[in-house]
């Protein structure tokens, strides 16, 4: 039975459409991860793309995998169905799992930190701090990280407290929300801790077209680099480079360089 064409061809026609069908939804999932949590540049930065892909992998292959393994039309047709639900149902479950776990590990916001960008993910948010962020930070955003600052700390007890906190937790400044506030607040600090565009391109020859390219694809003119600054950016396990505006701290682009 196992060599006979007509015992696999209907497995076959059900895997592939098994596995179409789940193409068809974890193309759904992927514009959700992409467009929605972990826009560019943080699916790179953030490891967005890796983790979907494993997880997602799994999941595509696995499904077909098991109709393959139990179609049978020389089943009862309520055995048969009852088998693709079970499936259907293990798939789908699975793929919630995985993308929960995605969300969890998505950026919510970019904050600058002292003389840094950092992006600050759901999962290193102490959920006991939220309620201490001002009201219009309490809520972890679902559609893509938003521009915060940390503030400067009130008194010396205070900057103890969230210095052992990094060293011992793990809790960067930027991941605190009782340390969080808006972005335009810190735009005086920001602007004296940029450093001209020119510079970078000095450190970096190599990496002046990948630059200008970042700034072409932000609407900005390559020869305006007077107008333009940068400062570092600490990623999840990488740093990059945030480019911004020179007069007004507005963030135009990002750029995969280690200007630490």
């Amino acid at each position: 039975m196992l060599f006979n064409p007509g015992f696999w061809r209907g497995r076959l026609k059900a895997a592939g459409m098994h596995l179409v069908i789940s193409l068809l939804i974890a193309a759904v999932a992927a514009l959700l991860v992409f467009f929605v949590w972990y826009p560019y540049p943080y699916r790179e930065i953030s490891g967005g793309r890796e983790l979907f892909f494993l997880v997602v992998a799994v999941d595509v292959i696995l499904g077909p995998l098991m109709t393959l393994a139990v179609f049978n039309l020389g089943k009862p047709r309520t055995e048969l169905r009852r088998d693709i639900a079970i499936i259907a149902l293990l798939q789908l479950a699975a793929l919630a799992y995985g993308l929960w776990t995605v969300s969890v590990a998505r950026p919510v916001h970019l904050a600058f930190e002292i003389d840094r960008f950092r992006v600050v993910h759901a999962i290193e948010v102490p959920e006991e701090l939220l309620p201490k962020a001002p009201p219009e930070l309490q809520q972890l955003p679902l559609t893509g990280p938003s521009l915060l600052s940390v503030r400067e700390f009130k008194n010396s007890n205070e900057s103890f407290e969230a210095t052992m906190a990094a060293l011992q937790g793990g809790i960067s400044l930027g991941a605190r929300p009782d340390l969080w506030q808006s972005y335009a607040l810190a735009k005086p600090q920001v602007l004296a801790r940029m450093k001209p565009l020119s510079e970078l391109k000095n450190r970096f020859p190599a990496q002046a077209a990948a630059v200008d390219a970042a700034l072409a694809s932000a609407r900005k003119p390559q020869d305006a680099t007077s107008a333009v600054g940068y400062i570092p950016m600490v990623g999840r396990s990488t740093f990059w480079t945030v480019l911004l505006d020179a007069n007004t701290a507005e963030v135009i682009a990002f750029v995969p360089i280690d200007s630490f």
